[in-house]
């Protein structure tokens, strides 16, 4: 015979015993299961065709563009920023060194490949996101981009490098191989 409690009580306790299972199989000291490693949040979008961070490493004159009739403009008084350029590094992992939008600190970012076929410089993960960047173009001496969020784009604008000095790393090592 059940007790007058435990009568009607069944799939409350098994229901409260399958997720105490299942706490410890998830748990990384669980009883019932080894730890593993977490899962990554994001992977990392496939390298942008025909392009090498190498490309974008140097030192740059930096001015910005809202209107595309400003553009040659925009590089000739980039080629002034020479005066103060703007430095881009190598990164310690592969991709190089820059600021994403309103923040102070150097971040690594990528050269990546966009779900939509376009080339994106951003933080590891998918692209096109909302702190990334579109290439709109890079010939080794003139460098545009755009920023992805429309707020975003609309204070900083379009940007234009231009490289101040020599040819870029990647067009040295392409002469001297």
């Amino acid at each position: 015979m059940t007790s007058p409690l435990i009568r009607g009580q069944g799939p409350v306790l098994a229901s409260s015993l399958a997720l105490l299972l299942v706490g410890c199989v998830g748990s990384t000291t669980g009883y019932l299961g080894a730890a593993s490693a977490p899962a990554p949040v994001y992977a990392s979008a496939p390298p942008a065709p025909n392009r090498n961070p190498d490309e974008l490493i140097g030192r740059w004159g930096y001015a910005a563009y809202n209107r595309d009739t400003d553009r040659a403009r925009t590089q000739a008084a980039a080629r002034v920023g020479c005066n103060r350029p703007y430095a881009i590094t190598p990164g310690p992992n592969g991709g190089v060194l820059m600021h994403l939008a309103d923040e102070p600190e150097l971040q690594e970012l990528r050269l990546k490949l966009g779900s939509d076929g376009k080339t994106y410089l951003g933080l590891d993960g998918p692209a096109p996101d909302l702190r990334d960047r579109e290439v709109v173009s890079l010939d080794g001496q003139v460098m545009v981009m755009r920023w992805v969020d429309p707020e975003v784009a609309s204070r900083y604008g379009t940007s234009v490098h231009v490289r101040c000095g020599g040819p870029s790393v990647a067009a040295s090592k392409r002469k001297a191989g």
